[in-house]
């Protein structure tokens, strides 16, 4: 009689089952005993299918049942047209939760005749990657291809996205990830040279209507919800299909012949979903480029739209107020110079009075930002100056704007001719300020908007006087 625990010479003869059937399609690494008390096999021993959540049920058996994917699944779609000239690359799905990367990845291997294997990038290390290398070198031999899905493979980090360059260049994997994550900022720039990234959209109104239309349909009878709590419902999933049915399967447990939910019953029923938006990763980045476009734009209401949908996700006020102050002077500038000092004090108020009251000390810059005449003529000129400096980095000012406090100098003809602004006629002497050598550049160019407007007028009479006087 063996010595090992009987649960673990069970997955020794099925592990021994899979290896005499090369032809057994769907493949799922079986664990290590030394796994057998960490993360379980989602897909071992299936239950009855009434004990299974209603997004598994609904689960598309076939890529013309994916809902809101038609650019890439359509007759014209991307992988329609992949799988049609019969050679499916590796592949990148990047898109928002619950939007059918997972399901997309098995179909594929469906219709492509590849062995599905998956592996998480949260629950796998370089170990299960050898193991599933060595797996598919096996079943190649075979004549058996393997399509292996990484879910969130974002999350390896960088020498364990290398580990996949000579499998997926050799063909020994179709390797499928998925990430919700920008791939320009989360994967190797190597790994993404050998794969094509498909966008993956997140589902509209259309499509979640059409997953809730399923879902009834399984059920056997219409959801309890008015027209309006239908609206919210899909307004709360926000795209995401997968919440939407674990949402709907809540509400299909009320007991039969329940009262239609209003939109304040269904608030009371399900916890709103917290919106998709991490602080520090691409998100952040999204919304705080829409907030200054907006304002760039002379639009204070979706300006103070991305503000509220920065603030409903966490970010810190600060941060936005510091953003504001650069926008300021960056978007601005001397179009209306008011405007730093209104961004400097909507920060300091914040401060002082903190969340949420000082939050609309925010809002009020973001409207004055948004409705002051813009003007990047500082922000231009600043740039030109930096790049002329690094030019010209060894040219001595003119001696005559030098001061000369020793005899030395004086003798050197420092501060020599120099004309004192205040006791020339219109206390302006036309003097060159630029080196020896470098011609005068006219850096700051003013707009014919707001206070640089009457800027403009004045450099011109300027100018006329330094001609006069040249």
């Amino acid at each position: 009689m063996s010595s090992k625990p009987f649960v673990i010479r069970q997955i020794s003869a099925y592990r021994a089952t899979i290896a005499s059937r090369p032809h057994f399609r769907y493949i799922r690494r079986v664990p290590e005993p030394d796994d057998l008390f960490g993360v379980p096999d989602p897909v071992a021993h299936p239950g009855p299918d009434a004990n299974r959540p209603l997004a598994d049920r609904l689960r598309p058996a076939a890529l013309s049942d994916v809902v809101g994917q038609d650019h890439l699944l359509g007759a014209e779609g991307a992988l329609t047209r992949m799988l049609e000239r019969g050679s499916l690359a590796s592949l990148i799905l990047w898109g928002p939760p619950g939007v059918g990367k997972t399901t997309i990845a098995r179909l594929l291997a469906s219709r492509a005749n590849l062995a599905f294997v998956q592996l998480s990038a949260v629950f796998s290390g370089v170990a299960d990657l050898k193991r599933t290398f060595d797996d598919a070198t096996k079943r190649r031999r075979t004549g058996q291809g393997t399509l292996l899905f990484v879910d969130e493979i974002h999350r390896f980090n960088r020498a364990q996205q290398d580990g996949f360059l000579p499998v997926v260049e050799n063909g020994t994997v179709t390797m499928i990830g998925a990430t919700t994550e920008n791939p320009s900022f989360a994967l190797n720039g190597a790994l993404l040279s050998r794969c094509q990234v498909i966008v993956l959209r997140r589902l509209d109104d259309a499509g979640l209507d059409n997953l809730l239309s399923r879902a009834e349909a399984d059920i056997g009878r219409a959801l309890p919800l008015t027209g309006e709590a239908r609206g919210m419902l899909r307004a709360m999933a926000d795209g995401d299909g997968r919440y939407l049915l674990n949402m709907a399967e809540q509400i299909a447990a009320l007991p039969a012949g329940s009262a239609a939910l209003d939109t304040a019953a269904l608030a009371e029923l399900l916890s709103r979903r917290a919106a998709l938006y991490d602080k520090d990763r691409e998100e952040h980045y999204n919304l705080i480029s829409a907030l200054h476009k907006s304002l760039r734009g002379s639009d204070p209401d979706a300006a103070l739209y991305w503000f509220a949908r920065m603030l409903n996700g966490g970010e810190d006020p600060r941060y936005i107020a510091r953003r504001l102050v650069r926008f300021a002077a960056e978007d601005i500038g001397m179009a209306d110079p008011a405007a730093l000092t209104q961004a400097l004090a909507g920060w300091e108020t914040y401060e002082r009075l903190g969340s949420p009251e000082g939050e609309l000390a925010i809002a009020q810059v973001v409207v004055y930002l948004g409705t002051a005449p813009k003007s990047n003529a500082v922000y231009a000129a600043f740039g030109q100056a930096k790049a002329a400096a690094k030019a010209t980095g060894s040219l001595m000012p003119p001696a005559h704007i030098l001061n000369a406090p020793t005899k030395l100098m004086k003798q050197l003809g420092y501060g020599a001719e120099y004309e004192y602004d205040h006791g020339t006629e219109d206390a302006f002497s036309g003097q060159n300020y630029f080196p020896d050598g470098m011609d005068r550049v006219g850096f700051y160019q003013p707009k014919d908007r707001g206070f640089e407007r009457e800027i403009s007028k004045r450099m011109e009479y300027w100018a006329a006087l330094r001609a006069q006087r040249g």
